[in-house]
């Protein structure tokens, strides 16, 4: 997955700029969008797991999609999951009886269900042959994906045949089973597989059991909702009213009554196991079209698809209403899965539900592997699990993970200090096999025999971990020294004690290459009587407030190799909230917007929005934009209500310009009163506040507001280290390179000694002396076709530079626009930067032109160049020079 660390300051503000308009492209996940980053894993013989991330012209994507051998070699299982009420997908999962010699591997969410009701599957259920649940009202089909007795799957139309026969011979249909939404006329039976929390309002209901009614309908007064009857005892129901009503009521204790209840396939034989869903998405190898649908919305989506003989099983999420993910449409969900080789697919429930869970080898439990748009996993009645034969358990290998995370920078250590790692043994099917290793190393690097790596010189390394003839690697990479490390976040605020907050910090070297400090590393100093600060077990540091009201520091030192004096850093410390002034309003005249309008305030003058019909809507801007403190919990506002119900809100804007909206409760009192706005835990800051508004109650009404402020720990300012990069150089340095160019309007139109000037109008991409210029447009915002447009640029002049002899860097020049290139796009950049640095040996630049002041640093190898619009800016090069192959420097 691609890593949102930022690679550089100036890297992370900048845009790319070209004379060249980007083109229109298509939304959704499309042929026309790229793949960024990818990761794979085998969960067990005829399963595996495949994770990408893409951009399109208007999203970016995060995909996670298992991949299944239906039927053959590797015995995979797809069953039914759930059936004891909404749980999450891992605790259903954790208590599925997957049967003797078999194990769990993987899980997936299933069926919409009546989340505001019974919290019961909306479609039809089956489970080890038998029917659990029927689609509701009614026999009539409903979709569902289908498992037979040989493995294979399909997607199915499910209906419900029912019956309910009489003392005296009488036959009824049953017109639902265990289903979410009883029938209005006939009987619905429910029993011990009721897959929901409680049962519906049943009406008039009898309970029968071995075939006779064991306890008669009680008087009806009213919808009553009854629990989950006990195994071997049915509920037959009818709503209040009716004949089947009557029928019911007529019965007594010992009166003979059968129920009888099978799931019918529209074609083909009964599947063993099923999980209904919704749309079809593909149809005999068609995409289907849902434009225009109510559910054709961009959202997180879970589907399932089938190759044409049913063997192949692939089973898909799309992470969505997330800054990384925008989600998937139907009909593009259709197309994707189309495009991956489905014959017929599926839409399963999504939104929130959506949960994928895979296991690791060795692994007991299940790994979640997507991202979850509620921030947690939800509670869900039912799913798909995936079953396989278990192993021997006698070890076959092992499964070597640095302790705290898998990304680069947790293989990556500098000399001197130390990675923890973990060995996970696993069978021959990937199954654990635990027992205890032997730990050696070889290259730059040593491993003790707690596993804990010790780095010795720069250099690759290889840990290994073995038992008999079980083995275990895994690839390290020892940087150069230390020189500098930067916590993260940058400071710690807590709102009250008892409170725990986390940091990490994160090392660099003379290049900008990073990598994780462990604990074991770090010295900490601190102030003990009012914080305790411990190891979280993942590479960082727990604080914990033990007073009520405090502030402080934490000083953080890294010991280096050889004596040297390491790193250090300040973290600043605070608990307790305060509140931080936004607005007073004095300047209240100043602020617009539809309904605004200067009024009496508390005290002195604010803001009046009218709000002239129930639901209308008001709003005011300020002068320009209020930042809110970083760490703030929750904005304040004086509200002056007059009973109407009107309900303020708080617009802002978070780092990448995206809306965030905050709002209080709704004012049914008159008079002032300070409510709270708290502010959601997933906006990434800076916030800026951008406009206050209101929509109207239940009658036309009249809103005061005043004094904006913002609830925020009381910490000092991060410190942020001044490094002046080595290619800032004097005059004479720059001028001692074979040539020289200039960046930016501020470099008078030429310089004597310069080749050229880059201004932003230049050629769209040349090659000079060695170094291939690239300039890109940004006319579009990242996820308006621009970032699309830029990364297929970006990757073509990778290429043309990589299979260049003459070519020895690549420079990209870009302006100055934080709002038009988002955060990940950024990343991007730099991660694409560096592999091609890596990989061929050249170099690689970016050069910013109209930043608000001038700036030098590196990231991973890649130098980046910040050159205001004022002064001159002056760069010597040599592509193929030994060392830094640029030289820079600024006259204001």
């Amino acid at each position: 997955m691609l890593s949102l660390r930022p690679l550089l300051p100036v890297l992370l503000a900048a845009v790319l700029v070209a004379p060249a308009p980007a083109p229109a492209l298509a939304a959704g996940a499309g042929s026309d969008g790229i793949e960024t980053a990818r990761t794979g894993r085998q969960i067990a013989p005829g399963i595996r797991l495949e994770s990408y991330d893409r951009l399109e012209a208007d999203r970016w994507l995060r995909i996670d999609e298992l991949l299944v051998d239906l039927g053959g070699s590797g015995g995979v299982r797809a069953e039914y999951l759930g059936g004891h009420g909404p749980a999450t997908v891992a605790e259903s999962a954790a208590r599925h009886p997957a049967g003797p010699g078999r194990r769990v591997v993987a899980a997936v969410n299933g069926d919409f269900f009546d989340i505001r009701g019974t919290g019961a599957p909306l479609g039809p259920g089956l489970g080890d042959g038998r029917l659990l649940h029927s689609a509701g009202p009614g026999p009539g089909e409903a979709p569902a994906a289908g498992f037979g007795a040989d493995g294979r799957g399909r997607i199915l139309r499910l209906g419900l045949d029912g019956s309910v026969t009489l003392p005296g011979g009488a036959v009824r249909p049953l017109t639902g089973y265990n289903a979410a939404r009883p029938a209005a006329g006939g009987l619905s039976a429910y029993t011990s597989d009721w897959p929901g929390a409680e049962l519906p309002a049943l009406g008039t209901a009898v309970a029968v059991r071995d075939g006779r009614v064991t306890a008669a309908a009680p008087p009806v007064r009213g919808p009553a909702r009854r629990e989950r009857p006990e195994p071997g005892t049915t509920l037959l129901s009818a709503a209040a009213g009716g004949s089947a009503a009557a029928e019911l009521a007529a019965l007594r204790p010992g009166d003979a009554v059968a129920v009888a209840a099978r799931a019918v396939p529209g074609a083909g034989p009964v599947p063993v196991a099923a999980v209904g869903g919704r749309e079809a998405l593909v149809v005999a190898g068609v995409p289907q079209n849902h434009d225009g649908e109510s559910n054709d919305t961009a959202a997180p989506r879970t589907a399932v698809g089938f190759s044409r003989d049913g063997r192949r099983l692939r089973i898909l999420t799309v992470d969505g209403r997330q800054r990384d993910s925008g989600g998937l449409t139907l009909t593009a969900l259709g197309g994707l899965m189309h495009r991956l080789g489905a014959y017929e697919a599926l839409n399963l429930d999504g939104g929130g539900s959506s949960t994928l869970l895979a296991g690791l080898s060795g692994a007991t439990a299940l790994a979640l592997e997507n991202s979850p748009s509620d921030g947690r996993p939800r509670p869900v009645p039912n799913g798909l699990v995936l079953t396989a034969p278990a192993g021997s358990g006698r070890t076959a290998g092992y499964r070597i993970e640095p302790v705290g995370g898998t990304t680069e920078d947790f293989t990556r250590v500098f000399p001197g200090l130390t990675r923890g790692l973990s060995a996970t043994g696993y069978d021959a099917l990937l199954g654990p096999a635990p027992g205890a290793t032997v730990w050696y190393a070889e290259g730059a690097g040593r491993v003790d025999s707690a596993g804990v790596f010790h780095a010795v010189r720069p250099g690759r390394a290889t840990a290994h971990a073995r038992r008999t003839t079980a083995h275990g690697a895994l690839s390290l990479e020892v940087l150069g020294p230390l020189t500098r490390i930067r916590p993260a976040p940058a400071r710690i605020g807590l709102a009250e004690q008892g409170e725990k907050g986390g940091f990490r910090l994160t090392g660099y070297d003379a290049q900008g290459a990073a990598a994780v400090v462990e604990p074991r590393d770090v010295a900490l100093e601190f102030d003990r009587s009012r914080w305790s600060v411990a190891d979280d077990g993942r590479g960082g540091f727990t604080v914990t407030a033990l007073v009520p009201q405090a502030t402080g520091h934490l000083r953080a030192t890294v010991r280096a190799a050889g004596g040297s004096p390491g790193a250090a850093v300040e973290i600043p410390l605070g608990v307790g909230l305060v509140t931080l002034p936004l607005a007073d309003l004095a300047d209240a005249g100043e602020w617009t917007g539809a309904g605004a309008s200067v009024a009496e305030g508390h005290p002195g003058a604010g803001l009046a929005l009218d709000l002239p019909r129930a639901g209308a809507q008001g709003s005011a801007a300020p002068p320009r934009p209020l930042p809110v403190p970083e760490l703030a919990r929750s904005l304040t506002l004086w509200v002056g209500g007059d009973g109407s119900g009107a309900r303020p809100a708080a617009e802002l804007a978070d780092a990448d310009g995206a809306a965030v909206t905050v709002r209080g409760p709704a004012a049914d009192w008159t008079g002032w009163r300070e409510v709270t706005l708290p502010l959601p835990a997933t906006a990434r800051p800076p916030l800026t506040v951008t406009r206050l508004s209101a929509v109207g109650g239940t009658r036309p009404g009249r809103l005061g507001l005043d004094t904006l402020g913002a609830r925020t720990p009381p910490t000092g300012p991060a410190a942020v280290p001044v490094v002046r990069d080595p290619i800032v150089a004097t005059e004479a340095g720059v001028r001692a390179r074979p040539w020289r160019f200039a960046v930016g309007g501020g470099a008078g139109g030429g310089d004597a000694g310069a080749d050229f000037v880059l201004t932003g109008a230049d050629r769209p991409e040349f090659v000079h002396r060695g170094v291939r210029f690239l300039s890109l447009d940004t006319a579009k915002p990242t996820l308006g076709g621009g970032g699309l447009y830029r990364m297929r640029a970006l990757r073509e002049a990778l290429a043309a530079a990589a299979r260049e002899p003459d070519t020895g860097a690549l420079a990209v020049v870009r302006a100055y626009a934080p709002d038009r290139v988002d955060l990940k796009e950024a990343a991007l950049t730099g991660r694409l930067l560096a592999g091609f640095r890596r990989t061929t040996g050249k170099r690689a630049a970016v050069l910013t032109l109209g930043a608000p002041e001038f700036a030098a640093d590196r990231s991973e190898g890649v130098l980046s160049v910040a050159a205001p619009s004022t002064g001159r800016t002056l760069v010597g090069v040599d592509a193929f020079a030994p060392g830094d192959w640029l030289a820079v420097r600024h006259t204001p």
